[in-house]
């Protein structure tokens, strides 16, 4: 009876971290960089301590925002690689995705990574020092992928992070600047990027177990 009352409060626990998560997002997709702890409180119809009970600090409710996040980027990447096409396809579907995502939410992507630039008022989440784990993420996670896949024969484990981490960082910088000037369509920026990788891409051959996948 004991682990039963345990498992109700936790879920409701759960349930209630999901709905405040929510409710920062729809301050962070008004806000921006600038949403603060007091809005989000607002938002949720609490107090600023309940929020901070929760999630303990900035810090805590940033890191749980950019995991929600992350997440489902993660999985939308995960699709587009798993599509049945040939390399190239899939590699130009991967760099339309993230490019879709950031164009999409352009407010959660500025506040999961640019800092408020009102951060003096201490109100604003200063992100600069979180947002280095999320494509540290990013980069492992394709990382893993490619080691999976692709054959890159000796030293392969290193060169897979090597081109994890190289891809994200590429895919963020290029997506950064995109998002700000708008130079060109996504599809032409997604078109280049794809020509950058393709040269060495192409000469590698697919691992037998990641086209039996």
């Amino acid at each position: 009876m004991e682990t039963t009352h345990r498992t109700d409060q936790q879920r409701s626990a759960d349930q209630r971290r999901r709905e405040l998560l929510e409710a920062a997002d729809r301050v962070v997709l008004r806000d921006g960089p600038q949403a603060s702890m007091n809005a989000i409180a607002a938002e949720a119809g609490i107090t600023k301590p309940i929020l901070y009970r929760h999630f303990g600090d900035k810090g805590g409710l940033y890191r749980a925002l950019a995991k929600r996040h992350t997440d489902a980027l993660l999985s939308a990447l995960q699709a587009a690689l798993d599509a049945p096409a040939d390399r190239r396809r899939q590699v130009e579907a991967t760099l339309d995705t993230y490019l879709a995502a950031i164009e999409a939410r352009p407010q959660v992507y500025r506040f999961l990574m640019h800092p408020s630039e009102d951060t003096g008022t201490g109100q604003g989440f200063d992100t600069g020092r979180h947002s280095a784990p999320v494509l540290r993420r990013m980069g492992e996670e394709l990382a893993r992928f490619i080691a999976e896949r692709v054959d890159l024969g000796p030293g392969s484990e290193v060169l897979a992070r090597v081109w994890g981490h190289g891809i994200v960082g590429m895919m963020h910088a290029a997506g950064d600047w995109w998002l700000g000037e708008r130079p060109c369509s996504r599809a032409e920026l997604v078109d280049s990027l794809a020509d950058l990788l393709w040269g060495r891409l192409e000469r590698v051959a697919d691992k037998e177990s990641g086209r039996d996948a």
